[in-house]
């Protein structure tokens, strides 16, 4: 007999280079496939957790703007003169809270989800699957991030900072609330482009520390720059409207402010910015990302 030396079996090869694109579309279609198959219930439970998950990062970016001049535009006993680019820069960079949690807690978002439409373009999923899981997603992120709102007024958190976090609360949704169609438009497309961008990079990454420093700079870039995010004026609008009909006349005397310094901050403001952002939001990322990745790398190449 015979006898053989086994031998041990040769050790997995592990890697920590970057995905890079060609892969990264794979799995950007098969995460749409993925997400369309999801059951409807579990979608909307997932989005009620990411409208509230975008809503924490607003809320971040909120407080860290605080008791700033230039954010103020004065009223603040106390407010400090930073620079205007400085300030965007922090809060952009602590908003990106939102989107992180998101990735790697794991729960759904709208715009995020605009990304599907590479699995379909490849008729993968059915246009039917697609426009079913954006009306959930939409409208669980929006009721989550509502709610959010609501339960940020309940804290009387924008009272804090001598009314710091209130008046750049009241600034915010002013601002939005006041948005002609067109720019609100504009904005909420080059919004996702960024978003997207920011997801599909995290495609490429192997761990939560790569989907971190991919998806970082580019929801830092958008929400410093004042680009529109449907879902985080969900809070934003909501939280400002709230602020502006229910919080006591000691408020409004801390900050030197009344409700009447905010005119456009009114409900049907609120739903005039939704439309715009949202179809600004669905085309950035659908087309200016989705599409133009699905045609590099995903579109039947002829025969030769």
């Amino acid at each position: 007999m015979t006898i053989t030396e086994e031998r041990p079996p040769s050790p997995q090869t592990v890697t920590f280079e970057a995905i890079l694109p060609p892969a990264m579309a794979q799995r950007a279609e098969e995460s749409g496939v993925k997400r369309a198959a999801l059951d409807p219930l579990n979608v909307f439970v997932l989005s009620l957790l990411g409208g509230a998950f975008i809503s924490f990062g607003a809320i971040f970016a909120t407080t860290v703007s605080a008791g700033t001049s230039l954010i103020s535009g004065g009223g603040l006993a106390g407010a400090v003169s930073v620079p205007y680019g400085i300030t965007r820069l922090l809060s952009g960079l602590v908003f990106s809270t939102g989107l992180l949690t998101i990735i790697i807690a794991g729960a759904e978002l709208f715009t995020g989800n605009n990304l599907i439409v590479m699995a379909w373009a490849s008729g993968k999923v059915k246009l039917r699957a697609v426009l079913l899981n954006w009306v959930i997603v939409l409208c669980g992120n929006i009721i989550g991030a509502v709610a959010t709102a609501v339960l940020a007024f309940s804290t009387t958190q924008y009272t804090f900072g001598g009314g710091g976090v209130g008046l750049t609360a009241l600034a915010t949704a002013q601002a939005k609330a006041a948005l002609p169609f067109g720019p609100a438009f504009a904005l909420g497309i080059m919004c996702n482009a960024l978003v997207c961008i920011a997801v599909w990079m995290c495609f490429s990454a192997r761990t939560n520390i790569d989907r971190a420093v991919a998806a970082i700079p580019p929801i830092a870039a958008f929400a410093a720059a004042g680009f529109e995010h449907c879902i985080a004026n969900a809070y934003f609008i909501p939280v400002g409207l709230l602020i502006k009909a229910k919080a006591p006349d000691s408020f409004w005397t801390m900050i030197g402010k009344t409700p009447a310094d905010y005119p456009d901050l009114t409900l049907a403001n609120f739903v005039h910015n939704m439309i715009p952002v949202t179809l600004g939001n669905a085309f950035g990322g659908s087309i200016m990302v989705a599409a133009v990745y699905w045609f590099v790398y995903l579109r039947a190449k002829p025969n030769i």
